[in-house]
């Protein structure tokens, strides 16, 4: 018994940093095309410069998250000070 409830609690842990890297991801997506990319690439509306933005977007979203996840992580062990 203890099992399934660590392992559901574990599953749960797991879909929400999910949740939480494609939420960052996408927020990074739409705050990166306020870019202007036409001073940076020789061609923005080609196929390399999308996939440079995604990979960007990818990047961003999750250095993000991950901030995001250790802050909240850390704020959990802090209920034990108090």
């Amino acid at each position: 018994m203890e099992n399934d409830a660590f392992f559901t609690g574990l599953g749960i842990t797991g879909m929400t940093y999910i949740v939480v890297v494609l939420i960052c991801i996408a927020f990074s997506w739409w705050g990166l095309q306020q870019l202007r990319l036409d001073v940076f690439l020789k061609n923005p509306k080609s196929t390399p410069a999308k996939i440079l933005l995604i990979f960007l977007s990818v990047a961003l979203g999750y250095q993000v998250a991950s901030f995001l996840i250790a802050y909240f992580e850390w704020t959990g062990m802090m209920k034990g000070l108090f």
